[in-house]
C-alpha cells in the first residue's frame, strides 16, 4: 500500500510537469468553447443592436399609424352615418315614385 501511495505521488509530481493527453485536449476544447461563446456574445449584441434600430423606427411610425387609425375610424363613422342616411334616401324616393304613380292615374 505505501508502495502504491509512493508511485501516485511520482505520477501526480510528474503530472504537474507534464499534462496528459486528456488534459491537453480539454485545455484545447475549453479554449475553443471560450472562443465560441465569445462570438455569441458578439453576435447577440449585433442582433440586439439591430432590434433597437428596427424599433427605433418602429416608433418613429407611431404618430403616422396614430393619424391613419383616426382617419379610419371617421371614415367608418361618415360610412355608418351615410349608409344610414342612403337607406332613408332611398326609401323616401321609392315612397314619392309610389305617390306619382297613385296620381297620375287616379
Amino acid at each position: 500500500m505505501a508502495s502504491s501511495t509512493g508511485h501516485a505521488r511520482s505520477t501526480s509530481a510528474m503530472g504537474a510537469r507534464e499534462k496528459t493527453y486528456f488534459e491537453q485536449q480539454r485545455e484545447a476544447l475549453i479554449g475553443e468553447i471560450a472562443m465560441s461563446f465569445e462570438h455569441v456574445l458578439a453576435n447577440i449584441n449585433k442582433l440586439n443592436r439591430s432590434l433597437e434600430a428596427v424599433i427605433a423606427v418602429g416608433n418613429e411610425f407611431s404618430s403616422v399609424e396614430a393619424l391613419w387609425s383616426q382617419f379610419e375610424n371617421v371614415m367608418a363613422k361618415d360610412e355608418g352615418e351615410g349608409s344610414g342616411k342612403g337607406q332613408e334616401q332611398q326609401q323616401k324616393h321609392e315612397e314619392g315614385h309610389e305617390e306619382e304613380g297613385g296620381h297620375g292615374s287616379g
